[in-house]
């Protein structure tokens, strides 16, 4: 590197793409949630499919290289401790000891809002390459068996993002507080 924190080439790219990753997952992950309970699809997207269907299929192929990069991003240089804090982890103990006593966990760290936001990324991985592998196998029989993993995956996922945004307002709410 000639010096340049931004540096060339790839990792340059990646210093450049890295803080924008959630953002870039944000704005196709919505439009894909709210199709999601107008779609009709099997087996194959229909010739005659609607915008829902092909607004889902399309941002959700999207949205596979770019879960996993966010993904990567939760996971290199150290991060994973944060994201994918081990059970003895003392931030999360004492989150899981707050919630028990009716009181919110504090934000950042490697406590309990960070394993649900790395758990959040992990689960958006395995439903755009399920829906990746539902694409791929389209018109078989084995289309409907990923197509079956992809529903029960995306259903974990919404799960998980209803939370995760709960404890993102949780943080707002305690911000304006002080």
């Amino acid at each position: 590197m000639n010096g340049n924190p931004s540096g060339n080439g790839l990792k340059g790219v990646w210093l450049k793409l890295q803080p924008k990753l959630h953002l870039m997952v944000l704005l196709p992950v919505l439009p894909v949630l709210v199709s999601a309970p107008f779609l009709l699809l099997g087996r194959r997207l229909r010739d005659n499919a609607s915008v829902w269907d092909l607004l889902h299929v399309y941002l959700g192929l999207v949205l596979v290289p770019i879960s996993i990069l966010l993904l990567i991003s939760c996971v290199v240089q150290g991060r994973w401790r944060q994201f994918f804090p081990l059970w003895g982890s003392d931030a999360l103990r004492q989150d899981l000891k707050a919630l028990a006593s009716a009181r919110l966990p504090k934000g950042g760290g490697s406590g309990l809002f960070s394993l649900l936001e790395g758990l959040c990324a992990l689960l958006l991985v395995a439903v755009a390459l399920t829906g990746l592998g539902w694409y791929c196998t389209e018109g078989s029989a084995e289309a409907l068996s990923w197509r079956a993993w992809h529903k029960d995956l995306a259903i974990g996922f919404v799960v998980l993002l209803a939370l995760h945004v709960l404890a993102a307002l949780s943080h707002l709410l305690d911000f304006f507080r002080q």
